[in-house]
């Protein structure tokens, strides 16, 4: 009974040190900085990144209201966009519905910030 005792302490002490160890191991990770290198090279801050991908996001048109871009004040060249573009917004802009495997934002012609080809055209990462 008495080594049975002592390995279950052995076995806990161990233990307590292994997560000690995995948790200095986990804060010298975290403190230090995570840069990105572009394809042409360029290192960008994880920051830098992070403010990126929280100001814009990315959307499919996949349909559009009647009334959209009818302001001719507003839009005087006509509409930015159209079904089926790729669009770029601010991250809170419209109204979420959360729909099976994502979501839909209903969205004012005045909060679409621009149209792109390609989603991944504006990916973050390397």
């Amino acid at each position: 009974m008495t080594q049975t005792t002592s390995h279950a302490l052995e076995d806990k002490y161990n233990a307590e040190d292994d997560v000690k160890k995995i948790q200095e191991h986990a804060k010298k990770k975290a403190g230090k900085p995570k840069d990105t290198k572009t394809k042409g090279g360029i290192i960008i801050a994880q920051e830098t990144l992070d403010r990126a991908r929280v100001a814009t996001q990315v959307g499919y048109v996949l349909k559009m209201g009647d009334l959209c871009y009818k302001d001719e004040d507003k839009y005087p060249t006509g509409p930015w966009c159209k079904e089926k573009d790729w669009v770029i917004f601010a991250r809170y802009a419209g109204s979420r519905m959360e729909i099976d495997g994502g979501e839909i934002r209903m969205l004012n012609d005045d909060e679409v910030l621009g149209t792109i080809g390609n989603p991944e055209d504006i990916l973050h990462a390397m």
